[in-house]
């Protein structure tokens, strides 16, 4: 270990147990989640803090809309931030780069400490009433037809969800899909000549430091800090901005899940769209009566959807729904043949 995390509650592990919980954490984006402590990063440095379990009160998710929200404009992304609550009442967030990493470390907390909370206080009683209120759309006696249709998705989402890791790859691909082709090349190049003036700056300070001069400190430090803002903005060329990258890694995906679904001609959905949240969505259209048939329940879905945009007000649980089937969509412009 280079250094040693700082402990942020009251209660510190020994140093042994620490470098060897550490290095066998499971790493999402700057966190990790270890046997004995769950470590926090920085935007710089990852897993630089760390709180024992023990002192662990909530776990959860915050977001912040960028600009274009659910529209059609702008890029299809949120500011994620893992927020853990210890001690008396403390709080501590670390910035994700990608919103799904976030899921992916709640779901292990939520599987290996189902005793600690992995929704804010107000998010809970928010699901309460939302969770409710859908239940009293329900119709309490549906047609057999529709009955049938329910039947026929719920089917389908069951064998869709013996593959999970092919839904979830499908997701965040459209998703980082969506995100990179909405990068200018201007800001990419800007990025990139920054990063060469940042270095020309630090390297030209190494000199001034040879030879004594007193404005040394000022390029070292000056080229140091552009270069991380350069970094920390995500203004580099590299894979996960690529735009060729993001259409190779949704391809891949597209492929394997349609590989997946030839066993299953009669699956409800086209490929592009195979996400149990999708489905899930499909069989509350026909418990509310909306639709009667699996095809209908399909295009009232669809059409719901795209309505939703930044104007709408969403329940958390929708919300969570949408951030993560929409691009799916959105990629594909809601086309059935792509």
């Amino acid at each position: 270990m280079i250094f040693t995390p700082s402990p942020l509650g009251s209660r510190t592990l020994t140093p042994e147990a620490l470098k060897t919980d550490r290095r066998e954490s499971r790493k999402f984006g700057p966190c990790g989640v270890g046997k004995e402590a769950l470590y926090l990063g920085t935007n710089y440095i990852d897993r630089c803090f760390y709180i024992p379990w023990r002192e662990v009160r909530r776990v959860f998710k915050r977001v912040a809309m960028s600009q274009g929200g659910f529209s059609g404009k702008g890029a299809f992304g949120a500011l994620a931030y893992l927020v853990v609550q210890f001690g008396n009442g403390r709080e501590k967030q670390s910035r994700f780069r990608h919103e799904a990493d976030v899921d992916k470390l709640l779901a292990l907390v939520e599987r290996e400490h189902p005793n600690i909370p992995t929704h804010s206080a107000k998010a809970e009683r928010k699901l309460a009433d939302a969770e409710a209120a859908e239940a009293r759309r329900f119709l309490k006696e549906l047609s057999p037809e529709a009955g049938d249709a329910v039947h026929a998705v719920v089917d389908a989402k069951v064998w869709l969800e013996q593959r999970p890791a092919l839904s979830n790859v499908l997701a965040a691909a459209a998703k980082q899909k969506r995100v990179v082709d909405n990068i200018k090349s201007g800001y990419l190049y800007a990025g990139a000549a920054l990063a060469v003036v940042s270095v020309l700056a630090a390297l030209y300070g190494v000199y001034a430091l040879i030879l004594h001069r007193t404005s040394a400190t000022y390029f070292l430090l000056g080229g140091a800090a552009l270069f991380f803002f350069v970094l920390s903005a995500n203004m580099l060329p590299n894979k996960w901005n690529s735009k060729k990258q993001g259409q190779k890694d949704w391809d891949e995906a597209l492929e394997n899940m349609r590989a997946y679904l030839a066993e299953r001609p009669d699956f409800p959905v086209p490929a592009q769209y195979a996400h149990p949240i999708v489905l899930e969505r499909m069989i509350r259209v026909l418990r509310e009566g909306k639709a009667k048939s699996v095809q209908q329940s399909y295009t009232v879905m669809k059409k719901e959807l795209k309505a939703l945009n930044s104007s709408v007000k969403v329940s958390q649980k929708e919300y969570d729904e949408v951030v993560t089937v929409k691009p799916l969509f959105l990629v594909c412009d809601y086309q059935d043949e792509i």
